[in-house]
C-alpha cells in the first residue's frame, strides 16, 4: 500500500486491474470514509440529476477532459490521466491536514457558466508536489462540500492559473 507521497504503480496494470485497485482506493478513502469531513464539513460527491453520483466522481478523478475532432466539430471526451490516478489517494491526507509540505488552502468566489450563477470554491493546494484538490461549498458555507476534483498541475499555464486565482481568495475559507 503507497502513502503520500509515492505514487502508485499503476502504469503497467492492464485497465482492468488499474481501473480495480483504483477503485479500491476510491472506496477506501472516499465512499466508505464515514470521516471524509474537511475543517468540520462533511464532503459529498458530485450530484446526477439530484442524485449523489459515485461513478461520476471517480472519473473525475482518474480521468481529464480533452477536446477532439469529430465530423469536422470539437468534442470534449474524458480519457484516463495518469497524473490524477496516481495521485489518488493522496486526496485523503489532504483533506485530513495531515501533510507536510507548504500547502495553501483558500477560497473564492467563481462564475459556474453551466448554472449561470456565482459559487465558491475552496482550493487545496500543494505547492511542494503541485497538487490541488477543488471543493465547491454546498448551499452556501453551512452545509459542507462537494469534491469537484482533484489534479496534477502538470500544464504549463497550471501553476500560474492557480496562483491568480488565490489572488482574488476571500478573506476567508468557506
Amino acid at each position: 500500500m503507497k502513502k503520500y507521497p509515492d505514487l502508485l504503480d499503476i502504469a503497467f496494470m492492464s485497465d482492468r486491474d488499474r481501473n480495480n485497485s483504483l477503485r479500491g482506493i476510491f472506496d477506501r478513502d472516499i465512499t466508505d470514509n464515514p470521516d471524509f469531513i474537511f475543517r468540520g464539513k462533511r464532503i459529498y460527491p458530485l450530484k446526477s440529476d439530484g442524485v449523489l453520483d459515485m461513478d461520476r466522481e471517480f472519473t473525475h478523478l482518474t480521468t481529464e477532459e480533452i477536446e477532439i475532432e469529430e465530423d469536422g466539430k470539437k468534442v470534449k471526451h474524458r480519457v484516463f490521466d495518469i497524473h490524477r490516478s496516481q495521485r489518488l489517494h493522496w486526496i485523503r491526507p489532504h483533506i485530513e491536514e495531515k501533510i507536510d509540505d507548504s500547502v495553501i488552502i483558500f477560497s473564492a468566489t467563481e462564475r459556474d457558466k453551466k448554472a449561470r450563477k456565482d459559487v465558491i470554491k475552496t482550493y487545496i493546494y500543494n505547492k511542494t508536489h503541485k497538487y490541488v484538490i477543488v471543493l465547491e461549498s454546498q448551499h452556501g458555507n453551512s452545509k459542507g462540500y462537494f469534491l469537484l476534483t482533484a489534479y496534477y498541475l502538470n500544464r504549463e499555464y497550471g501553476e500560474k492559473a492557480i496562483l491568480k486565482k488565490y489572488r482574488k481568495r476571500l478573506p476567508q475559507i468557506l
